[in-house]
């Protein structure tokens, strides 16, 4: 029988980031994407956490998911490079996302948990927001990286839990400091949800203190590409 690790990594789906072609994101969700957008910054980072974590103590079972879990970031670092090719950068926002990432880098908290935390807490927000605010390459993006990111959420809350570790106040507070930094441009009790700063911060608060957040539950559903509204550039290669 399979040991959890292994059911999780025979889960994954192969795919290949493409350059994408730039469209138009949800008037009033602009900066905000662009704040998210330099987030990707912390995917390298992110792996970077697995591989200390590898040199470390983890379940010699779980090693084979970890570093496979270590290329998927290498590989969304890439795809989202390819959207910010396509629809640009905001500087500012850029300059400090590289702040934030050194907040994280600096905070003295086991890297599993600041990689599960991370993911769990900040990626899960911002791969939806994209889904119902961003274009059609960044949407797809994002799916992509909705599933692989669900197995890596559940790889570090299993090794997690089997490690004994808990994520502490200060991590927690970091945590708040980058998403509401993420979505200090939205409007709070807007007309459309998806545009509702507190809609997505309480989202932000459940995944954390709960794993899940029941008001993203439309999210579930795999986004199955529309190829009428793609140009055959925006559409993931899949082995």
């Amino acid at each position: 029988m399979n040991n959890p690790y292994e059911k999780l990594l025979n889960r994954k789906r192969t795919w290949t980031p493409v350059q994408t072609t730039g469209g138009t994101l949800k008037e009033g969700a602009e900066e905000t994407i662009y704040r998210a957008l330099a987030i990707r910054h912390m995917e390298i980072p992110v792996g970077n956490y697995i591989s200390d974590a590898l040199e470390k103590d983890v379940p010699a079972s779980a090693r084979k998911l970890l570093e496979s879990n270590v290329k998927d970031e290498i590989k969304h670092d890439l795809a989202l490079g390819y959207i910010t090719n396509a629809i640009g950068v905001n500087e500012n926002a850029e300059k400090e996302a590289f702040r934030l990432r050194d907040a994280w880098e600096h905070h003295p908290d086991h890297t599993l948990l600041k990689a599960l935390v991370i993911e769990r807490a900040i990626f899960f927000v911002l791969l939806p927001f994209f889904r119902f605010n961003g274009d059609a390459g960044l949407r797809t993006v994002s799916a992509d990286i909705s599933r692989d990111e669900q197995i890596h959420v559940a790889t570090n809350s299993l090794v997690c839990s089997a490690m004994g570790l808990r994520s502490s106040p200060s991590l927690d507070k970091l945590r708040k400091a980058t998403i509401n930094w993420i979505l200090q441009p939205l409007g709070v009790n807007t007309v459309d949800r998806y545009l509702d700063k507190k809609f997505w911060l309480d989202a932000s608060d459940r995944l954390m203190y709960e794993g899940k957040a029941p008001e993203l539950t439309s999210t579930k559903a795999s986004r199955v590409p529309a190829f009428f509204e793609h140009s055959n550039v925006n559409l993931p290669q899949y082995a």
